[in-house]
């Protein structure tokens, strides 16, 4: 009778079984995320409700940036002598409805990559990213017309204002359309589910704050030149 055929005896990791008996123990895949399928960029052992509420602790600090600009120049502006009305150009309501539309288009991206629709996904997703650089060009274009009128930064405390406020949060929205641009050039990743989803919400918190925000500084410059 021929011997029998020795085998290598297997791995502690090849014979680890499952809590649910269905065999090996398989290591979750690297790059982020968690068993529900929501992408995480603090690692699988992260739960992705902590991404969100990085993102909320982010947004307070903006906010606290935000409110202290309000209150140095409201208070500045109750004192100085030399405070002249800086008229606000007209392309900021242009502006405006700009960024409130790529909300909505960023919320048809978010609903179409929920029910599988791929292409719409990507479509509203390019949308989105169009208006926000629309938006950026347009306070661009606002900045040149104030300075074609001979309003400049050091003008007087209102331009100081109009231009610190502005500049600031067009920083923050330029570092959001970062993130859409991450979203657009991943956006089949995501589909697939390489790339988890909670990025498109992360993503999303942060580009809505951005448009209250705007609201918010529009009526405060628009109530300062009245």
């Amino acid at each position: 009778m021929p011997n029998a055929v020795s085998l290598p005896p297997l791995s502690p990791a090849e014979i680890k079984l499952s809590d649910s008996g269905k065999g090996p123990e398989t290591p979750p895949p690297q790059g982020g995320g968690d068993d529900f399928g929501n992408w995480n960029p603090m690692g699988w052992t992260t739960p992705a409700a902590a991404s969100r509420a990085g993102i909320y602790v982010g947004l307070a600090s903006v906010s606290m940036l935000f409110a202290s600009l309000t209150g140095f120049f409201l208070l500045h502006r109750s004192v100085a002598r030399n405070w002249v009305y800086t008229p606000l150009p007209s392309i900021l309501y242009l502006n405006t409805l700009m960024l409130a539309t790529s909300s909505v288009t960023l919320e048809r991206a978010r609903a179409a990559l929920r029910s599988d629709r791929s292409r719409a996904f990507r479509g509203w997703l390019y949308i989105t990213l169009g208006l926000g650089a629309a938006f950026l060009g347009g306070q661009v274009s606002a900045w040149h017309q104030l300075a074609a009128a001979g309003v400049y930064l050091a003008g007087n405390p209102s331009a100081a204002f109009f231009y610190s406020v502005t500049g600031a949060h067009g920083l923050h929205v330029a570092g959001g359309l970062t993130a859409l641009g991450y979203l657009v050039l991943k956006a089949r990743q995501i589909e697939w589910g390489l790339k988890r989803r909670t990025v498109v919400d992360v993503t999303r918190i942060y580009w809505h704050f951005m448009g209250g925000l705007w609201v918010y500084l529009l009526a405060l410059l628009a109530w300062l030149q009245a």
